[in-house]
């Protein structure tokens, strides 16, 4: 089954249409996938490498057979790779780049490495594109409320002002010729960890096909996820997506070829205070958690592009990703918001037909 007729021929909703649309969109895929069950495609044999990184795990997965050996060495150099991206992109250690980008930046241009150069380009763009729906200067933001998590309270208005004085991504200036970066204004930090797992992804993923490793797996966690060629008989690999509601259950499976997923959801971190729930994706523009959807799935040509649209789409909410999706057919999506009146969870498709998920069993606990 396919999107609703609306979506089949593509036209261009808004405002409360488009919102009946969806909310359509997702009675109506819920019971065709519920009445139409199929049996997920199985895995074979495989290798598995894996390492910990950016407070995760991430892995390589081959397929068995008369190259196994030699392409697991070139998997052991890409989890390698990540180790070296981590040290370059976290906020946590004192001495890698991005601190140091962020300790200088606002006092005079600092140079970049040419490829952390080409992803704080990318995130730039997606962060003005999307109209700071994913945007990496969010830091003070995360901090304010990760200290209330930690004081079981909620910000205060001066303090959600203050943090939020000092996010923007129009004052991150990136100079291409002399591949340097700047702050127009103080206080400004970047934190990357909305794109950080998909971009490690995708440049072990480059080493691995620079060394004729063609069929792989490359995962960051649960939500960053690259595939490459086929397995077990199979047109791709099968990919589990969790039930946002029971984490340690599968909401269904997607066969992946050569394209990236990436996942963003608050099911997991959150906390209560004063009766009320707060998860740990906040809308930049605002300073508070956002908690319309239970998460988001993002299906997209590259990693780095998965995870972020997956956490803007998060923030902007169905009727803007789905407008998108709509422009950008190279993307596709699954969002889940909350059930209502104890029904099941309702997926809604955007790009994406029904016959390419196959649903697990559970999914209506």
């Amino acid at each position: 089954m396919t999107e609703p007729e609306a979506s089949n021929r593509r036209e261009f909703l808004t405002g409360r249409a488009l919102r009946d649309q969806l909310e359509q969109a997702a009675a109506q895929t819920g019971e065709a996938l519920s009445d139409e069950l199929r049996p997920a495609p199985g895995s074979g044999p495989t290798v598995r490498l894996v390492t910990r990184a950016m407070a995760t795990e991430f892995s390589v997965v081959l397929n068995t057979g008369p190259n196994s050996a030699v392409e697991t060495w070139f998997a052991s150099d890409a989890l390698d790779l990540i180790q070296r991206l981590e040290d370059q992109m976290t906020v946590y250690r004192a001495d890698s780049e991005l601190i140091r980008i962020n300790r200088q930046a606002a006092e005079h241009p600092v140079s970049v490495e040419p490829r952390l150069f080409e992803l704080l380009k990318f995130i730039r763009q997606i962060a003005l594109a999307t109209n700071r729906a994913c945007d990496p200067t969010s830091q003070r933001l995360v901090s304010l409320w990760r200290q209330c998590r930690q004081e079981m309270r909620i910000p205060t208005e001066a303090e959600l002002q203050s943090a939020r004085a000092g996010t923007g991504i129009e004052h991150v200036q990136l100079d291409e010729a002399a591949g340097t970066i700047q702050f127009d204004q103080p206080d400004i930090e970047l934190n990357l960890n909305c794109v950080g797992k998909g971009w490690a992804v995708d440049r072990a993923a480059e080493l691995l096909l620079e060394n004729n490793v063609t069929s792989f797996v490359l995962q960051g966690g649960h939500s960053s996820v690259i595939a490459r060629g086929e397995h077990n008989g199979l047109p791709g690999w099968p990919i589990g997506i969790t039930n946002p509601l029971f984490p340690d259950q599968r909401l269904g499976t997607l066969l992946l070829k050569d394209r990236a997923m990436g996942t963003s959801g608050s099911g997991v971190q959150f906390f209560r205070v004063q009766g009320r729930r707060f998860g740990h994706i906040l809308d930049p523009r605002t300073g508070w958690p956002v908690d319309h959807l239970l998460s988001v799935t993002v299906l997209a040509p590259t990693s780095a592009l998965a995870d972020a649209l997956s956490t803007a789409f998060f923030v902007m909410g169905p009727e803007q990703a789905a407008e998108w999706c709509r422009t950008h057919p190279e993307v596709q999506a699954i969002l889940i918001p909350p059930p209502t009146q104890g029904r099941a969870l309702e997926p809604i498709l955007l790009g994406l037909s029904a016959d390419e998920l196959f649903l697990s069993p559970t999914h209506d606990q």
